[in-house]
């Protein structure tokens, strides 16, 4: 069996047993391997360590449990095989930055200010609580793209305004890259996630990179493909620049918003990049 067949049964094996909580010896064992050589093995493949992939999947089974209306946080944690409400709260909090509390209000007392605004490359929206940005997505369709960032947020309080976090976000359309350490971000996702868009910021303007070579900054060489996954979920268009992100043949590749919108991105870029250094 090689490396691939052995982390595929492995993780068989974690998804079938994940309520027990196996631990790595256990998972190691099961398909033949020391716990040390696994473990690295493991972390190359699938882009997490055993123990965070447990982890991911206990949350997202913990999260059905707290979107049935009856249930408790209590309950989630039971039925997800976790030793008490602890620990499910130390999960939230360290993968979803929120409370179970929260995750099953939806959003319930977050506040949320919204605006519509013309960019170079169309009408965006963008939103934002008192923390910093929280969404920002081109709104060709502006009711379907307010429709998804409430869907994001179902219970959340939306106001319509344009408030200083916003204001500061739109100046980098027209002001200095540079600028970018001004503009805070309240984000949402799992350590492998907020990796992969902190990467994404640290791109500078006019250049490019490949998935892979993303992959290696993060120090997942074998990633790429969780890497272009994390990348389609990037929650702020433009700002985190996934854009920046072509395949390795130099095709520009995929981009949620449409590939001739990320082409004028990465030209009007370079033009840009360009113009100031000449």
């Amino acid at each position: 069996m090689n490396n691939y067949d052995k982390i595929a049964t492995a993780i068989d094996y974690i998804k079938s047993n994940f309520k027990t909580q196996p631990d790595l010896q256990e998972v190691a064992a099961a398909v033949h391997m020391s716990p040390f050589h696994f473990q690295r093995v493991f972390s190359e493949w699938a882009g997490v360590t055993p123990k965070k992939f447990l982890q991911y999947l206990t949350l997202d089974y913990a999260k059905g449990i707290l979107r049935e209306e009856k249930t408790t946080v209590f309950d989630a944690a039971f039925e997800a095989g976790l030793s008490g409400t602890g620990r499910l709260h130390d999960l939230f909090i360290n993968i979803e930055s929120m409370t179970p509390g929260e995750y099953k209000n939806g959003g319930k007392a977050l506040h949320i200010n919204y605006s519509f605004a013309e960019s170079p490359f169309g009408n965006i929206l963008v939103a934002s609580t008192a923390k910093g940005i929280c969404h920002m997505a081109f709104a060709d369709q502006p009711e379907a793209a307010l429709q998804a960032l409430k869907e994001q947020f179902p219970h959340a309080e939306f106001m319509q305004m344009v408030d200083v976090i916003q204001q500061n976000t739109l100046y980098i359309f027209t002001q200095d890259w540079s600028r970018l350490s001004e503009i805070k971000l309240h984000l949402r996702g799992t350590d492998f996630q907020l990796k992969v868009w902190e990467a994404l910021l640290k791109i500078p303007m006019g250049n490019l990179t490949t998935y892979s070579r993303l992959a290696e900054e993060i120090n997942h060489p074998r990633a790429s493909r969780a890497v272009g996954t994390a990348v389609a979920q990037n929650p702020v268009a433009f700002l985190i620049p996934c854009h920046r992100v072509i395949k390795a043949s130099g095709e520009a590749g995929q981009y949620h918003w449409g590939i001739s919108r990320k082409n004028a991105m990465i030209g009007w870029e370079a033009a840009r990049t360009q113009s100031s250094g000449s």
